[in-house]
């Protein structure tokens, strides 16, 4: 793996890595809500038999990355730009897991003449969606989240800042947490050691200086995304797992049914973090042609 800081045009600094073949396909990774470059992938080895070179950066307030206040979910399509053209990449593909499907479409729709190809994974919709009963099927925890936060950054700050700093001295004090809300397919998926010990890599990356990045995540979920998924012409693979509780799977049934280029893929028996057990299959059809 290789590690670079990347300057961007509004003077912060983006942490990015890379792993996999250097001279590969080159797809982008953006890790879930909260997490960081180091989160779930694919081995390096794996990615080289597959041909692929594998991007990843903290998103600002993220980890090593510096914060973007105001950030919106688009803003993200400005980051992975930056990266490319730092990196001497003309097009790429866009992978999105979780918190990181959204900023993944935003590629999707902002960047069409450098996207390739975008996968979704467990990837929220729109708060604004129309039709959609956002919290319909969400777990107690992440729906009392959001609606805090619909009340100002000031309601949610304060918390997740004390969770984060309890989480950097123990990054598995969140799987713990978690454990009480877990369907039983994602259970078995956490209670693997491989998994868990890249969960709480993430997690320890992600809190380095504060829940920054976190806090940003949430509010720019909930807020205008800044573009239309409507306008995405890409093609646009969307996996769910559907038992999930935490994005629930009616999120991705709507961004297929708004989506035009969209093919959906539900898998039964699978819930949130079935995501990471599939997740080499999403970035191989990302880096097809």
């Amino acid at each position: 793996m290789a590690t670079r800081r990347i300057d961007t045009p509004d003077g912060g600094i983006l942490a990015v890595e890379t792993s996999g073949d250097p001279s590969g396909r080159p797809v982008f990774l953006l890790h879930g809500t909260p997490g960081s470059r180091v989160g779930p992938a694919p081995r390096s080895a794996v990615l080289a038999r597959m041909r692929v070179r594998l991007i990843s950066f903290d998103r600002p307030g993220y980890g090593d990355s510096t914060r973007l206040p105001g950030r919106r979910v688009r803003s993200a399509a400005d980051d992975v730009a930056t990266i490319a053209d730092a990196l001497g990449l003309d097009r790429f593909a866009v992978v999105g897991r979780s918190g990181g499907g959204p900023h993944a479409l935003a590629c999707a729709a902002l960047l069409p003449d450098r996207v390739i190809r975008t996968a979704t994974q467990v990837c929220l919709a729109p708060r604004d969606a129309e039709g959609l009963d956002w919290f319909v099927g969400m777990t107690p925890s992440n729906e009392r989240a959001f609606r805090q936060a619909e009340l100002g950054q000031v309601r949610i700050a304060g918390p997740f800042q004390v969770r984060s700093q309890v989480i950097r001295r123990d990054p598995a004090q969140l799987i713990r947490n978690l454990v009480p809300e877990l369907t039983q397919p994602d259970r078995t998926v956490v209670a693997d050691i491989g998994i868990r010990r890249m969960l709480q890599s993430t997690y320890r990356q992600a809190f380095r200086y504060g829940a920054d990045g976190w806090i940003d995540d949430v509010l720019a979920f909930i807020a205008e995304w800044g573009f239309a998924v409507e306008s995405i012409r890409v093609p646009v693979r969307i996996w769910h797992g559907a038992d999930d509780k935490f994005s629930p799977v009616g999120h991705s049934a709507w961004l297929a049914d708004h989506i035009p280029t969209a093919q959906l893929y539900l898998e039964p028996g699978a819930a949130h973090f079935g995501s990471l057990k599939e997740m080499t299959d999403a970035i191989r059809w990302a880096a097809s042609e």
